[in-house]
């Protein structure tokens, strides 16, 4: 279907062809053509396609002789880790789901999401380990398997990460308990999985909510891909992808491992990355493409260890997650353009509903304020908020999407399911966002705010992504979060949290002027009420901004 938006995508496939086929089958093809590529680094150990693939292998049949079969549900707990990552398409082989959740998440939310989804399996990184032990005897869990960050890396790199890490990990013990170097062997086994097969659970981010179980199958993850990757030409075999995306997030999961995987490309695996040591991470790998959120790119225009490094490696960014502002995306590509870099900062929306982005920006075209276009195979339209009627064009309303790409369910919400997946006029049916936004006539799409985080004051709609604009603009202001605090008679005002710069100190000028430079841009009905300044502020598992932490502040 032709489509308005498809002119500014250059080269585009008209014709691709999704398949039905588990997420395992369609990297198989990649390790059979590149059997010799790198597949993925990590640190300083390097494996290509053809090990990769027997590893997975080994991994599934693993699985297998410590009794798990496609009936079973698995939880993994780790941050990105080769086995991780390895035994996530291990599972998807045999036709396991794949229960993905943060290893920083609290004892109770671990035993809620093994006992809520019937996990008999955990794979987990020893360091959960104390948490896993106090909730053991609230769960039934045939089997636990751990493994260490240290694990996959090189002897060199290892023995220097626990010299000096400084953090004793007590070895997990128990009848069921046992290393990830225990349970690997070496096995065939016969692949099972199909595209309607369910891949994973992952969880949405709560950022205005509490989180939910997101059911994704195969094709919803294929689909997603071979989309992107028909629009993204500079992602594939030969270039190197950073992977510090989370495995648990659809971004990293979907965007990053299995974009690499799929295309041929290297993905450069780190478990976690500091945003203040983000610039090292650039120099020590210097990887073609970086899939990020804007919290990582922050750092990077105010590092002093780049101020004489050339970034012509990085060939392009796609930039997630979280809304970036005008003034960052700006700052940003003028950094990489200083520094020798062609690429330009490709905005993209999404939700792990959709598990991941839905739209990105062309590669030779800037709308500013834009998330840019829907990708091949989505369909995205406005629609007035709490109905399914289309609005006009340029008006807001709720961004619904449409395609292969949207989840099947969330899981045992049936109720939170019906209010979100509805049926239009059309016969489709639609995923409704819960995202405040609009359209152009071209399909250019413009991301407003959570419905729930737009405050009506005195029958005004106030959004709070134009005050932060705006205050984010202070030559004092490193970051800002605005939320609505309850009124006596306005029903709700805003209250703008700000974290100041290094080195910034605050004082009443500094104060006067961050409120003077609101005062000037900022409608009278609009401004803030208060400002609160902190030394942080509260983010969820995956690094965004904890909206519903601060509000929840301003309830009490």
């Amino acid at each position: 279907m032709e489509n308005s938006w498809d002119k500014y995508y250059i080269d585009m496939d008209k014709n691709i062809s999704y398949g039905n086929e588990s997420m395992y089958s369609l990297i198989k093809k990649t390790c059979e053509k590149y059997p010799r590529s790198i597949a993925y680094s990590y640190f300083k150990n390097d494996v290509t396609y053809k090990r990769m693939l027997k590893k997975i292998d080994n991994i599934a049949y693993s699985f297998t002789k410590i009794g798990v079969t496609k009936d079973d549900i698995v939880t993994i707990c780790m941050p990105n880790t080769p086995e991780a990552i390895l035994s996530f398409y291990a599972l998807n082989k045999l036709g396991v789901k794949a229960n993905i959740i943060h290893p920083l998440s609290s004892e109770e939310e671990i035993k809620n999401y093994i006992n809520n989804t019937k996990s008999k399996y955990l794979l987990m990184i020893d360091m959960v380990f104390p948490k896993v032990r106090n909730i053991i005897n609230d769960v039934k869990l045939n089997k636990i398997i751990y493994s260490s960050v240290g694990d996959s890396m090189d002897v060199s790199t290892k023995f220097g990460y626990f010299f000096t890490r400084g953090i004793k990990i007590l070895t997990p013990y128990g009848d069921n308990v046992i290393s990830f170097k225990e349970f690997y062997q070496k096995g065939e086994v016969k692949s099972i999985s199909d595209g309607e097969n369910v891949a994973a659970i992952l969880y949405s981010g709560g950022t205005t909510g509490k989180s939910k179980g997101i059911i994704l199958t195969n094709n919803n993850f294929n689909s997603l891909i071979l989309s992107e990757l028909s629009i993204n030409k500079v992602l594939g075999h030969g270039t190197s992808m950073l992977a510090i995306m989370p495995i648990f997030h659809g971004f990293g999961l979907g965007c990053t491992f299995h974009a690499c995987f799929v295309s041929g490309a290297r993905a450069i695996i780190l478990p976690s990355v500091d945003p203040k040591k983000f610039d090292e991470v650039l120099i020590n790998n210097k990887p073609n493409v970086i899939a990020c959120v804007p919290s990582i790119l922050e750092g990077i225009t105010y590092s002093k260890k780049l101020k004489d490094k050339s970034l012509d490696f990085i060939k392009c960014v796609v930039c997630g997650g979280d809304s970036i502002s005008n003034l960052l995306l700006n700052r940003v590509n003028d950094f990489l353009k200083d520094k020798g870099s062609v690429a330009k900062v490709r905005c993209a929306y999404g939700l792990t509903e959709c598990t991941a982005g839905v739209t990105m920006m062309p590669l030779e075209t800037c709308r500013e304020g834009s998330v840019g276009v829907p990708i091949p195979g989505v369909l995205i339209k406005i629609c007035k908020c709490g109905t399914t009627k289309e609005e006009e064009i340029l008006k807001d309303g709720e961004i619904c999407v449409s395609g292969p790409c949207v989840m099947r369910e969330y899981y045992n919400e049936k109720d939170e399911t019906k209010n979100i997946l509805k049926k239009h006029s059309d016969g489709r049916i639609w995923l409704h966002t819960g995202d405040l936004g609009c359209m152009d006539k071209e399909g250019f799409v413009y991301f407003k705010s959570r419905i729930k985080r737009m405050i009506v004051s005195s029958g005004y709609n106030v959004y709070p992504s134009v005050i932060e604009e705006v205050i984010m603009k202070s030559p004092y202001v490193r970051e800002c979060a605005v939320v609505g605090m309850p009124h006596p008679y306005k029903k709700e005002v805003a209250k703008a949290y700000i974290v100041l710069k290094d080195g910034i100190e605050l004082t009443s000028e500094v104060k006067k002027s961050i409120k003077a430079l609101c005062e000037k841009n900022i409608p009278t009905y609009a401004l803030p009420y208060a400002y609160g300044y902190r030394k942080v502020l509260p983010k969820t598992k995956v690094g965004k901004i904890a909206y519903n932490d601060l509000k929840d502040e301003e309830d009490d």
